[in-house]
């Protein structure tokens, strides 16, 4: 993972698409948490040092992720987690009419842990995805992505339920139409900071597959 910015209460990375962010019952090892708990401690199994999870991305989308190195910068980065700006970049089948606006429904997730739209508020979660092209090719859109709240599978879904999949999403796409990965990455983050107060903000740019993934479309 790239390090963005390090300090005495933030680690801010890139995780590749593929990592988990935490453990699994399964894989508690191959973990963005593992490794950075690995790298505070400089390989001292002794050593006290950890850091906390502050949120998640899915296994499959690559881009930032925020961890706090002490119980109170987490606790605030997660109390004002709304004050905090994310945007993201996804390749998606099709194009998209019209090519800019929000996408709002109440998501709720079933037993088999599928994310889905429902008319009833009392079941789902208001859900808002702000998108906007960037540009097309002859069988997908690149679009970048303002979440305006944080659901699990929020993008995948409300794109995958417009007929617009996730380029790669096995889950809520068309498998026979897939990528090697998951078109989505978690571009841009915008926070304050847990003890200075100042806005940080960092950019990753578009990962270097998408620009091979749109030319192949």
């Amino acid at each position: 993972m790239t390090i963005l910015h390090e300090d005495k209460d933030l680690l801010v990375v890139v995780k590749p698409s593929g990592l988990l962010t935490v453990g699994t019952a399964r894989d508690k090892a191959r973990t963005a948490h593992y490794l950075l708990n690995d790298y505070v401690r400089k390989g001292d199994p002794k050593s006290r040092n950890q850091v906390y999870v502050v949120h998640r991305l899915d296994q499959d989308t690559s881009g930032i992720l925020l961890f706090a190195t002490s119980e109170p910068a987490k606790r605030f980065l997660q109390e004002h987690w709304d004050e905090t700006d994310k945007h993201y970049l996804a390749i998606v089948h099709g194009r998209l009419t019209p090519p800019e606006g929000t996408i709002s429904t109440y998501l709720a997730e079933n037993t088999a842990h599928n994310v889905y739209s429902t008319g009833d508020a009392a079941k789902g979660k208001l859900s808002h995805t702000e998108y906007r092209v960037l540009q097309e090719t002859r069988e997908s859109s690149l679009v970048e992505i303002h979440l305006l709240t944080g659901r699990k599978h929020q993008i995948r879904v409300h794109f995958a339920e417009q007929g617009h999949p996730v380029l790669g999403d096995r889950k809520y796409g068309n498998i026979a139409r897939a990528a090697k990965r998951l078109a989505l990455h978690a571009r841009t983050i915008s926070f304050l900071h847990p003890f200075n107060g100042r806005r940080l903000t960092f950019d990753t740019g578009m990962p270097e597959d998408f620009v091979r993934m749109l030319g192949k479309r």
